[in-house]
């Protein structure tokens, strides 16, 4: 049996393009781009030109772009780097950040907090996920030396006012994890006004272990990384110039796609919800209604066994997660559905539904597939 792969906020396949622009340099054009002969020179070359590519998506200039190995790093050197910067620079220790963010970046603050004695403010979430700005506004003072948020949430999907949290702080750097919001959401600074930026490029199409964090070459920057030098010392070690150019690649395609595969998704994922509320007594969904990703449905179903619920629709042939990928195996509720208000019994029992660009089986199927796998595991209550 073919298995429907419905997961895509933990990874996505690459893109045929972007393996067809990789290949030349996974073969004779193998420099490394710090060499000073012709073959390296080349290499150079190819890594600027994806640079100024990545850029442009960004509004951000080329000496703003920082490649990296993924998301995970993007995070941690935009924390860590910025946060370090401003403590040399101005003797800045603290941090803005809320109870739903990503593991990597509530880590990162921690660390700062546990070795170099920031002081870590994280706010709450309302039912919905959405941070209220105007807490962010009333957490920063003038030691604050980053207030760093999810663009968009992994697990629920929902989308934070990016312009308006911006907009009352902007005396300090707002960095955005953007690693869910690439190729849905407009990742220009025009639109988000974030000083930093951090994307994954399996989150597109691109291989895992690439990614690219964009920072506004005025901060300050620690590198977390320390090597040669590489990346106008912002993050030292040899760059993937062959996974650089697939991460340009992708990232070219999502934003030239991204208004028309929006529509089509989110009239997919809205049907889809509509469906299984409908369809399965008790089930909810979580993250707020309506600004959430449009590929991103997330549920509970009361009274039932979430693993189970997932093992069930595989076997009915649908491939679905609980939530984050990096938090797979814990026994621990949730840490975003317990932000929300949602109780440790119910958080386990969550099921997510991540849609992506080549999801094409009728909604219908899928809704029969849910009702199917929550009823055999136990009726809710």
């Amino acid at each position: 049996m073919s298995l429907i792969y419905l997961d895509h906020a933990a990874t996505t396949p690459v893109r045929p393009e972007v393996r067809e622009a990789m290949a030349p340099y996974l073969g004779d054009r193998f420099g490394n781009p710090s060499s000073h002969h012709s073959i390296g020179e080349a290499a150079a070359a190819t890594l600027e030109d994806a640079r100024a590519r990545v850029a442009a998506v960004l509004g951000m200039r080329r000496a703003d772009v920082v490649f990296t190995s993924g998301g995970t790093e993007s995070n941690n050197l935009a924390i860590k780097g910025i946060g370090l910067g401003a403590m040399l620079h101005r003797d800045a220790r603290h941090v803005v950040t809320s109870a739903i963010e990503h593991e990597s970046v509530l880590r990162s603050c921690d660390y700062l907090r546990r070795l170099h004695g920031f002081e870590v403010t994280t706010l709450p979430v309302d039912g919905d996920g959405i941070v209220d700005p105007d807490a962010v506004a009333a957490a920063v003072r003038e030691d604050t030396a980053l207030v760093t948020l999810g663009y968009a949430n992994n697990e629920i999907g929902t989308v934070q006012d990016a312009a308006a949290i911006a907009a009352r702080t902007d005396r300090v750097p707002l960095h955005l994890d953007a690693v869910q919001a690439a190729g849905w959401l407009s990742l220009a600074r025009t639109t988000t006004h974030a000083d930093a930026i951090s994307i994954a490029g399996h989150k597109i199409g691109a291989p895992q272990g690439t990614g690219v964090v964009g920072i506004r070459s005025r901060l300050p920057v620690e590198p977390v990384l320390h090597g040669g030098g590489q990346e106008r010392e912002r993050r030292g070690g040899t760059q993937n110039v062959a996974g650089v150019v697939g991460l340009a690649t992708a990232l070219e395609l999502a934003e030239l796609e991204r208004e028309r595969e929006t529509a089509r998704i989110t009239t997919i994922r809205d049907a889809l919800v509509v469906g299984i509320l409908a369809a399965v007594p008790g089930a909810r969904l979580t993250g707020h209604p309506t600004r959430r990703l449009p590929g991103t449905a997330s549920f509970v179903f009361p009274g039932t066994n979430g693993e189970a619920v997932l093992l069930e629709l595989e076997r009915l042939g649908f491939v679905t997660s609980s939530g984050s990928a990096c938090a797979a195996g814990s026994d621990e509720p949730s840490h975003v559905l317990l932000a929300l208000g949602v109780s440790p019994d119910e958080a386990r029992t969550a099921v997510r539904v991540t849609l992506g660009h080549s999801f094409a089986v009728p909604v219908e199927s899928l809704v029969h597939a849910t009702t199917a796998a929550v009823a055999a595991v136990g009726s809710p209550t």
